[in-house]
C-alpha cells in the first residue's frame, strides 16, 4: 500500500512539473547550454536552507500524502479515462492548494521534493522530520 502511496506522490510531482512545461517551447535554441551539469535542483544548496522552509515542506508533503490517501480509491475506482482524467485534475488542484497553504509555491515544494530525493543528507533531514511529525 506504501508504494501506491509513492506512486501517486510521483504522479503528482509529475502532474505539476508537467502544467509548465505546455507553456514552453521544448526545444531549445542551443541543446547543449540546457544539459544539466549535476542531478541537484538548480539553485539549491541543502545547507542553507532554513529549518521554516524545511517545516513547510514536511507539512506540505505530509499533506499530499494524507491527500492522495484520501482519494485513491476513487482514482482506482474511475469508469472511464476522462472520469480519471478529471479525477486527477482536481487532486492536483487540491495538492496545489495544499502546498500553498503550507507556505510554499509549487515550484519550491518540486525543488524540495527533488533535493529531498538526490541529497542523502538532506533526505535524511526530511525523513527525521516526517518521523517526529507521525509519532
Amino acid at each position: 500500500m506504501r508504494s501506491l502511496t509513492h506512486f501517486f506522490i510521483l504522479l503528482i510531482a509529475c502532474l505539476l512539473l508537467a502544467l509548465p512545461a505546455f507553456a514552453e517551447d521544448s526545444s531549445p535554441a542551443n541543446p547543449e547550454a540546457s544539459t544539466p551539469t549535476s542531478s541537484k535542483p538548480v539553485g539549491l544548496d541543502a545547507s542553507s536552507i532554513p529549518s521554516e522552509k524545511v517545516n513547510q515542506f514536511v507539512s506540505a508533503y505530509l499533506q499530499v500524502v494524507a491527500l492522495i490517501d484520501r482519494r485513491e480509491g476513487e482514482l482506482q475506482g474511475a469508469e472511464t479515462e476522462s472520469e480519471s482524467l478529471r479525477i486527477q485534475r482536481d487532486i492536483e488542484a487540491e495538492a496545489i492548494a495544499d502546498i500553498e497553504k503550507a507556505g510554499l509555491s509549487r515550484q519550491e515544494y518540486l525543488q524540495l521534493l527533488g533535493l529531498a530525493n538526490v541529497d542523502p543528507e538532506f533526505g535524511e533531514r526530511v525523513v527525521t522530520l516526517l518521523q517526529e511529525s507521525t509519532t
